[in-house]
């Protein structure tokens, strides 16, 4: 630890500065041991059928060995501590010796000094080797946990929410793994009562079985608040689980959030759950408040019974015993957590039946299938299926919005039906990584599937091409890039069946039918294709086609012989045909605006074809580079100002003196009653007593009940404030979060801020408040000792003053490596959430490429990283305290010479055997003293993590008195663009540069461009999610920038790209404000195609969460209804369409003119008969305006951009 120590007093340290682990601490090390003891004590070998006791007996067989040594170490302290209590009467009666052997008590003194160091080594040895203990038992359960997860079918996964997830791993492994201080109190109290007992028995006689009697007594107490604590502690962690899974979904989808406006009311569900998970957590600390009392308070009970000093050597095991059973309470609702997620209900393994490659022609057999996600419905999910697909042929799979496509692609996968699947999985980290998947780099092959997934242009505008790390679920990415990775992923690895889930959706013509061309029919020639797709243009070159509907097969065969064979491939094609006879009427010039081709013309509703490659994600990475950068952390010790702030936080500190009051007369209390018997009892029956007994027993119960009346002050006022300050870090924390602008969860994983609502929130709930009122105690009962030693021993204060400067010296030698240990357990916590979370989402994917071992594998290695920091902190821990006890026996050690060496005459015997009963102590209290000091700082870590996000930068305010429009504003919705600039950061070029046009109220303009021509970012600014640099945004006349963000955004509406709903009923996600009647919504259901649906299946009116239960094609209806029913004047259409067949298209497209034809819209659509009906077209390049007109005064020219996009599209679509 030494060169550490000293690297960390010169530096401030990184990971890379950490020592690696042993093997044995490390996951590879552990895990195997610990799979094989689980199975050789399951029934079936499975995680299935553990239950508590099976998984709490093969951690104990894992890692016997080590518990032997921890258990040996224990019984070695615990005995030599109640060596030196035993020889007290030996030394006091040496002390009443006249006249005294030096060399007896020299020896006398050398055994206490022994027996001290013998104590203290051996206490660093246990609390190390249990930390350690703790670092596998950890590791263990968190690649287990994460193994599960990755086996959990569909159904356990919808009916398990993130934020439960999220706690199994982050909290209750963790809990279960700090057990492992606890876990010896449990054989070691008996052993500390028994030795206690035998020292008062040898004291007292027959006094000491009542102070035995007195002692159980108060330990069973513990049985009924033991239980109560342990329900208030389970009810806490399901209260937090609802909170954590509610903040995690939030998350995901922020920025709809903020298009939406609806930040302050989720924020307000946050909240709402925050209370009722505080509720319980004040109910288990004030039980537990009440516990601490009741134990600190038993030792003056017992007492009163039995009269002796030596009492004293109870208050040890009655003082521990609340924390252990705390410990035992969390350990055992942590253990019941775990064992309820292991048994959750798996992927069956059995079935898909695999064949080996080359054994049979056929690819793809599927007998009388019928299949359903939630067995317990009398409705599968798929019925009657019966289809073979022979080798190296093409299959497309088409059907309506619901109909079962992607449930189809799930069961030849071995899945659970999943309801929605369309979604692209992106993983953090690099381009390159997320294509090669843990395949081994083939750079021909590479480059090969690059080009054919039109990645090379894309990859050219990056600062570093492939080597850029992708954001969480690819935020930095556009729909289109991820798709186009995801392709590529599939394509590098040399499978024989390839299965696409409508992988054409988010990509414009041209780029669709490159894929197509250059993936389906090029790089995959040779291998069995099934692909479900809306895009009725890539049917034809199917070998087979399967029609699905409700759940089942309607038609197969090859395109001539369905079209032959029924409607409902007919009805598909003929959506496509009439969305291209819209081509045909545009020859006719428009008579409502005059042909500019010149930045400033008119323009109603925006349009935007593109191929989907977000304009903007070049000028998003602002850093190296990169846009998500290495998590921030604070330097140098903590500030005092956040030891004041969070002091001062509770009614500004005013609860601060009496706490301090309250222990301080605790404490002298305390001495003070042991003082006034060692005075008042006789010496020995021959002498008479000072007072009288009943004088004697009257003042010491008075003391005694006052001191317990001051302890139970002092644990409700500390809970009362600790509690206090909690909610006010929660709400301030979560009040910037959501205020924060959208480029703060552009950066940020969202693994870091869920660490510090779940881990450093958990601290501040519980531990803080605890670890400074247990300062308090150590800190004053250290004082009174060196007082009560100093009355009979004076120059102790002489050695004192050095030590304590040499004890100050190493605690600032030690804190500064340490402090940045716990930061780094901090910083490394967050990977491993967000790779548990981004691999539960995508388990899917990683099973499909059977890639299992290598994210177990990437998971180990995380949990490597996050013990590394976490066991050298503890071993600096113990490295400080072993050198404070050393020092600490030498005052004892001086104590006891200077008492051997005083003559007799000057020495009260009493007072002076109690200065040594409490100098044995000594040695505890001030590695106590130390330890929580330190502890406390590395846990005011969490504080200071958390007012770090209490200070990051907020967007402009939601509404502004003094300039706030009108209740019906706007009213026209025309859009005016003055010399528009835009920019994503000061250092960065100018995304749009100069827009200058006008857009008439309830007209439909489209706009259209190439990759980085700045599309998104209009959108953006006409939500300001970015405000501009230079020039306005006018909407009506009024200035964008001059009104709140709340009062702009919710006047407008908008259906995104990727459509959400949230974890609840159907009415909650179409109406989160709560501001329509069940009869408007309804009405908005109808409009938007899904009330039939909705009446036909009760079951849909609940949403799982990030509704799962429902299709992407129904998310997007769902996303239609809300904005039929605000009825806003301005509407933004993003890719509105994307994941719906042509039928439902045009449904949708229907409704859009019926419902929305006075209003102005804005629309991004890759398909290019969406923008073929608008007003007018906007061409965007580079920023700039390019062609702005009709479509069809733009189509007249053939070398206009606009004309070349639907020419591709046309291309596209009469390809065979």
């Amino acid at each position: 630890m030494g060169p550490l120590l000293e690297l960390g007093k010169r530096k401030t340290l990184d990971l890379d500065d950490v020592p690696f682990l042993g093997d044995s601490d490390c996951v590879h090390g552990i895990v195997p041991k610990f799979k094989s003891k689980i199975a050789s004590i399951s029934d079936t070998g499975q995680y299935g059928d553990v239950t508590t006791v099976k998984l709490a007996k093969s951690i104990v067989l894992t890692t016997w060995k080590l518990i032997i040594v921890i258990a040996v170490y224990a019984l070695l302290s615990t005995v030599t501590s109640y060596a030196g209590p035993y020889l007290i009467e030996y030394f006091v009666s040496y002390l009443n010796e006249n006249p005294r052997s030096t060399k007896r008590g020299y020896l006398l003194v050398l055994t206490f000094v022994a027996a001290q160091l013998i104590e203290g080594l051996s206490s660093r040895h246990l609390l190390f080797r249990s930390q350690q203990l703790g670092v596998r038992v950890r590791s263990a359960l968190v690649a287990i946990i994460y193994e599960k997860g990755l086996a959990l079918s569909s159904r356990s996964r919808q009916s398990s929410s993130s934020g439960e997830l999220i706690n199994v791993v982050n909290l209750d492994a963790e809990c279960v793994g700090n057990f492992n201080w606890s876990m010896h109190e449990l054989w070691l109290l008996p052993v500390q009562i028994t030795l206690a007992m035998v020292i008062l028995y040898s004291t007292l006689g027959l006094a000491a079985f009542a102070a035995l009697a007195a002692t159980v007594l108060t330990m069973l107490v513990n049985i009924p608040l033991g239980r109560i604590e342990q329900n208030y502690q389970e009810k806490t962690m399901n209260a937090k689980d609802a909170r954590m899974s509610a903040m995690s979904e939030i998350l995901q989808n922020m920025r709809i959030l903020k298009l939406q406006g609806w930040e302050l009311i989720f924020l307000s569900k946050i909240k709402e759950l925050r209370t009722v998970e505080m509720n319980w957590i004040k109910k288990y600390v004030y039980t537990s408040s009440m516990l601490i009392s009741v134990f600190f308070g038993a030792p003056a009970f017992v007492a009163m019974i039995t009269f002796g000093t030596c009492i004293l050597q109870l208050q040890g095991p009655i003082h521990s015993l609340p924390d252990t059973i705390s410990s035992i309470i969390q350990t055992k609702v942590s253990l019941d957590r775990i064992c309820s997620f292991l048994c959750l209900e798996e992927l069956s393994s059995n079935a898909v039946t695999k064949l080996p490659s080359g054994s049979t022609d056929i690819s793809i057999e599927v007998r009388n299938g019928c299949f359903s996600w939630d067995t317990s419905s009398h409705a599968p999910t798929l019925q009657d299926l019966n289809f073979r697909v022979q080798q190296g042929k093409r299959v497309a799979i088409c059907g309506t919005v619901g109909s079962g496509k992607s449930s189809l692609l799930s069961c030849i996968l071995g899945e659970i039906p999943k309801l929605s699947g369309e979604s692209p999985w992106i993983q953090s980290g690099t381009i390159e990584q997320n294509i090669l998947f843990g395949t081994q780099m083939n750079r021909e092959r590479y480059k090969t599937v690059i080009e054919a997934c039109s990645l090379k242009n894309d990859l050219d505008i990056l600062p570093l091409g492939d080597q850029t790390i992708i954001g969480e679920r690819g935020i930095n990415l556009s729909g289109g890039q991820k798709q186009r990775i995801q392709i590529a992923r599939a394509l590098y690895q040399d499978a024989d069946i390839f299965l696409f889930d409508d992988p054409f959706s988010a990509v414009d013509a041209r780029t669709g039918l490159h894929l197509f061309k250059e993936c389906m029919l090029g790089f995959l020639a040779s291998k069995t294709v099934v692909y479900v797709t809306h895009h009725v243009e890539f049917l034809p070159s199917a070998d087979l086609i399967l029609v699905m509907s409700d759940g089942k097969i309607m038609q197969s065969g090859d395109y001539t012989e369905i079209l032959k064979s029924g409607e409902e491939l007919m009805e598909l094609v003929g959506s496509h045909k009439d969305a291209l006879s819209t081509l045909d009427i545009l020859e006719r010039p428009s008579s409502d605006f005059d042909s500019t081709s010149h930045p400033g013309g008119n323009g109603r509703t925006l349009f935007i074809v593109e191929d989907k490659c977000d304009d903007n994600e070049e000028e998003r990475i602002v850093q190296n580079g990169q846009l998500v950068q290495e998590e921030e952390r604070e330097k140098g010790r903590v500030g005092l100002t956040i030891y004041w702030k969070y002091i001062t936080m509770a009614y500004n500190g005013a609860l601060v003196p009496f706490i301090l009051l309250a222990q301080i007369i605790f404490q002298v209390l305390q001495i003070g009653s042991n003082l006034w018997m060692a005075w008042a009892a006789p010496i020995s029956k021959d002498v008479n007593p000072p007072v009288s007994s009943l004088l004697m027993v009257n003042v010491y119960v008075a003391l005694a009940i006052v001191s317990s009346l001051c302890i139970f002050v002092r644990s409700h006022l500390l809970v009362m404030a600790g509690c206090k300050t909690a909610t006010i870090l929660f709400e301030k924390m979560h009040e910037c979060i959501f205020r924060a602008p959208m480029s703060f969860f552009d950066s940020t994983p969202s693994g870091r801020i869920l660490n510090r609502a779940s881990t450093d929130q958990g601290t501040v709930d519980t531990r803080i408040f605890d670890l400074m009122g247990y300062l308090l105690f150590p800190a004053i009962e250290i004082l009174g000792t060196i007082v009560l030693m100093s009355q009979v021993a004076w120059p102790v204060f002489i050695i004192f003053i050095p030590i304590i400067i040499a004890s100050l010296w190493y605690q600032q030698y030690y804190i500064d490596a340490a402090r940045e240990l716990q930061r780094l357990v901090g910083v490394c916590r967050a990977p491993v959430m967000q790779h548990f979370a981004e691999s539960i989402a995508g388990s899917n994917i990683i099973r499909c490429f059977q890639k299992e071992e290598e994210f177990i594998s990437s998971t180990g290695h995380l949990m490597d990283n996050l013990s590394r920091p976490s066991l050298y902190n503890a071993a600096a821990m113990q490295w400080l305290c072993f050198r404070l006890d050393i020092l600490s026996s030498f005052i004892f050690s001086f104590t006891l010479i200077l008492l051997v060496l005083t003559p007799y005459s000057l020495i009260d015997p009493k007072t002076a055997g109690l200065a040594v009963t409490y100098g044995l102590s000594l040695n505890m209290l001030q590695g106590w003293s130390i330890a929580v000091l330190c502890s406390l700082e590395n846990r005011m870590i969490s504080v200071e993590r958390m007012l770090q996000y209490m200070n990051i930068p907020s967007e402009p305010p939601l509404t502004i008195s003094e300039s706030r429009p009108n209740r019906q504003w706007p009213t026209e919705g025309e859009i005016e663009l003055r010399n528009l600039h835009v920019r994503y950061a000061p250092q960065l070029p100018f995304v749009l540069k100069g827009l200058m046009c006008t857009f008439p109220g309830g007209k439909k303009t489209g706009i259209v461009g190439r990759t980085g021509g700045g599309k998104s970012t209009l959108i953006q600014a006409l939500f300001r999610i970015v405000d501009p640099c230079i020039g306005q945004v006018l909407i009506d006349g009024i200035d964008i920038c001059t009104i709140g963000l709340h009062d702009l955004r919710t006047r407008l509406s908008i259906i995104p790209q990727d459509p959400v709903m949230f974890e609840g009923t159907l009415r909650s996600n179409i109406d989160p404000v709560g501001e329509y009647s069940d009869e408007q919504i309804w009405e908005a259901l109808d409009a938007c195609h899904l009330g039939d649906e909705v009446r036909k299946n009760e079951l849909k009116l609940d949403s799982k969460e990030s509704g799962q239960n429902w299709s992407a094609g129904q998310r997007q209806l769902v996303c239609l209804g809300r904005v039929i029913l605000k009825r806003r004047k301005i509407l933004v259409l993003d890719e509105a369409t994307s994941s719906v067949d042509p039928i439902t298209d045009n449904l949708i497209q229907k409704t859009l003119k019926y419902q929305f034809a006075e209003c102005t819209m804005i629309t991004i659509a890759h398909r290019i008969t969406s923008v073929l009906d608008s007003d007018r077209v906007l061409l965007l390049d580079k920023g700039e305006i390019a062609e702005h007109d009709t479509p069809a005064k733009l189509l007249e020219d053939s070398s206009s951009l606009f004309s070349k996009l639907v020419s591709e599209y046309t291309i596209g679509s009469d390809y065979k």
